[in-house]
């Protein structure tokens, strides 16, 4: 069986007359007969009922007409992206993430209205580690990816900041802090800190630390867990407090209270994007223009954000 023998069993089921579907084809009607009824041999049903006003579908002849339709479409959407490939209108981009990075809004916004905007482009997702991301952008095995500075420096990768947003406390709902509205980050000292490690990604990290270190005491980190949704889970356990960007009050845990911070000067996390400078397709140079559009925009609307 051939496509050819597909298109010519539909052109018959259409017109339900083989005269009309052989003029349609452009052959003769003899030939067009010849090759409905070799399928017909190969498939061991009959197809179509000939008549002397016409024909009409068998029973099989509707089942086979509906799955020879799915089947010409899916070949000819394989041409069209062959053809579209060869003559470079498609391209793909791999875009990369961290699980804090998706977290935020902007986020998933983005790539959303990318795809609507870029439909040439095929865009896959990738989540890993800050680390991992720079590492794989440099090498250039992701074109882009959403992180959190700063980053680690790497030849070829750069990393612009996108949008600033405050760090927030969160505590076990049993903490006695946890009644408050507001607390001063010097409340915090002596409390055990959960983090997730340095060597895991420098931006929130470094920004905790520093700001307690500011306040005057150096926090005691007694855990560290892999992911920043690991530390909600941890903290709700009542294992100790953490700082966390803001947008994570959206992951609405059992057992934890998300506090805003009164200091003059709120500790803050910062969305990047990282690309290579070096590696910019057509694709990847369109994407970040849309990203930086669309970061004046989400700021100027979610300035509270």
């Amino acid at each position: 069986m051939e496509l050819r023998h597909l298109r010519y069993f539909l052109a018959v089921a259409h017109e339900l007359h083989f005269t009309r579907a052989a003029e349609k084809l452009g052959i003769g009607q003899p030939p067009l007969s010849q090759q409905i009824q070799q399928l017909e041999r190969e498939l061991g049903v009959t197809l179509l009922l000939r008549g002397r006003r016409g024909v009409e579908l068998t029973e099989a002849g509707h089942a086979f007409r509906e799955e020879a339709l799915r089947t010409l479409g899916a070949a000819d959407r394989a041409m069209e992206t062959a053809r579209r490939v060869g003559n470079s209108e498609i391209d793909k981009l791999a875009i990369g993430f961290t699980v804090s990075a998706s977290i935020h809004p902007f986020v998933p916004r983005v790539i959303r209205a990318s795809r609507e905007r870029l439909p040439q482009v095929e865009i896959m997702l990738q989540q890993h580690t800050t680390n991992e991301l720079i590492a794989a952008v440099k090498d250039r095995q992701i074109d882009v990816a959403f992180i959190r500075a700063p980053a680690p420096e790497a030849a070829g990768v750069q990393v612009e900041t996108l949008l600033h947003e405050p760090l927030v406390a969160v505590l076990s709902t049993a903490h006695p802090l946890a009644r408050r509205k507001t607390i001063r980050l010097k409340d915090l000292a002596g409390e055990p800190f959960i983090f997730y490690p340095r060597k895991v990604g420098t931006g929130i990290y470094d920004a905790v630390v520093q700001a307690c270190q500011s306040c005057g005491f150096s926090p005691e980190v007694r855990f560290e867990v892999p992911q920043m949704t690991s530390v909600i889970t941890f903290v709700a356990a009542g294992m100790g407090v953490s700082l966390v960007p803001q947008t994570m009050r959206q992951l609405h845990a059992e057992g934890v209270k998300y506090i805003s911070i009164a200091d003059a000067d709120v500790p803050q996390a910062h969305l990047a994007l990282a690309f290579n400078r070096r590696a910019l397709s057509l694709a990847l140079s369109r994407f970040i223009t849309q990203v930086r559009e669309f970061a004046v925009r989400y700021e100027g609307r979610n300035s509270g954000v």
